[in-house]
């Protein structure tokens, strides 16, 4: 994508400290999925690098196609076994097969983002998507991951309005990916991620 941080930036990631100023650091990307054989804009020694890698459809990567298209892509995407989370899968740009895909990320442990942001300010239309998404989430018995998606610090963290998708469809709270460090590192290492000593305490 256009103005996108170089690969060398993500492979430079290795080297960052474990620990800053008492936050642990996880390393990370949000990839382009690319197109219906689900590969993304990360590859080779990126993987190396990155202990978490969240992938979605941007418009200036992959367009909004039909349903059946978006849908087979996502499906290829999560089953590729390159990723832990899909963004935003409620964006209205994108229609999908809801049940499919929340099916296909509880089998592949993949989990699918409520993204705070896109009740706020971006991805207009979002609200009855993701509840669907929400929905289909809990009866396959896989996992939702919450994201600001700030894009500034002010906002950083802030998941207000997910947590009302939530508790709309009374998703239950233990598989909400990220409420704790333990529980999203007990994922990763579950995805294959080697425990990491600097938070073997958390």
């Amino acid at each position: 994508m256009e103005d996108a941080p170089h690969h060398w930036h993500f492979i430079n990631m290795r080297i960052w400290p474990r620990v800053v100023d008492g936050v642990g650091i996880l390393r990370g990307i949000e990839a382009n999925i690319k197109n219906v054989d689900g590969e993304i804009d990360c590859s080779g020694k990126m993987f190396d690098s990155l202990d978490l890698i969240i992938a979605g459809f941007h418009e200036p990567v992959f367009a909004p196609h039909d349903k059946a298209t978006n849908t087979q892509a996502m499906i290829a995407t999560i089953a590729s076994g390159n990723v832990h989370i899909i963004s935003h899968p409620g964006n209205p740009k994108y229609e999908i097969d809801v049940k499919a895909v929340a099916e296909a990320a509880a089998k592949h442990q993949v989990a699918l983002e409520i993204n705070n942001s896109s009740f706020l300010h971006s991805r207009k239309g979002s609200e009855d998507n993701c509840r669907a998404v929400a929905a289909a989430v809990r009866d396959a018995g896989g996992w939702v991951a919450l994201g600001s998606d700030s894009h500034t610090a002010f906002t950083m963290g802030e998941f207000e309005e997910c947590l009302k998708i939530l508790d709309a469809v009374d998703f239950p709270p233990e598989r909400i990916l990220n409420v704790s460090p333990r529980r999203l590192l007990n994922f990763l290492e579950s995805r294959g991620m080697a425990p990491i000593a600097e938070f073997a305490d958390l």
